[in-house]
């Protein structure tokens, strides 16, 4: 379990691609503390340390993952979002999120308002009932709050801090993301099917 707050950016070190992938995450800073089985949240994806030392640490990431997360694009060089587990009476400054994506939202559009930036997203058909104003969403990792929505895009407005310390700021118009929508959004409608 997350909250969605983003606490370091690391960089794809290495991809090794047989079978499974494994991936090593250049992450100065953020591997203390870290154990082997440990969950990572990378870049919004739950994956387990299968190695790691002071400046690094590798996982292990299955065909399932790469199929429906953009963890297929990744490679030597690309920065990513980074948030270690929530433990027993951490802070939830965000909301809770699982590191399960759900899918792959696209970046349809990005705006300054103030010093701000307005980001507009299409999300896939199926996973648009579940975004709503003013509710939760995570991008990349990032719990966001929904500005607006219209059918199957929404909007969110990133702060500078978010810009800066996230791989949001760098994100461009076709570019996709992974996408968890709220966990409270997903059982209420689970409920109401019964």
């Amino acid at each position: 379990m997350f909250t969605g707050i983003i606490t370091h950016i690391g960089t794809i070190q290495s991809v090794r691609k047989t079978g499974d992938w494994i991936v090593t995450i250049a992450a100065p800073g953020f591997t203390r503390g870290v154990v082997v089985g440990a969950s990572i949240a990378c870049s919004g994806v739950c994956l387990t340390v299968i190695k790691k030392d002071a400046k690094s640490f590798t996982v292990q990431v299955s065909g399932e993952t790469l199929k429906r997360t953009t963890l297929g694009e990744w490679k030597k060089g690309a920065c990513i979002n980074l948030e270690r587990a929530l433990k027993v009476g951490d802070e939830l400054g965000g909301h809770f999120v699982s590191g399960h994506v759900d899918g792959l939202a696209t970046l349809i559009s990005r705006k300054p308002v103030g010093d701000s930036a307005k980001l507009t997203f299409k999300a896939p058909a199926a996973l648009s009932p579940f975004i709503a104003a003013k509710g939760s969403v995570t991008l990349d990792g990032a719990s966001l709050t929904v500005n607006e929505v219209r059918g199957d895009m929404f909007a969110v407005n990133i702060i500078p801090h978010t810009l800066k310390q996230t791989t949001l700021g760098v994100r461009k118009v076709g570019d996709s993301v992974n996408l968890e929508i709220d966990l409270i959004a997903r059982y209420l409608a689970r409920l109401n099917e019964a």
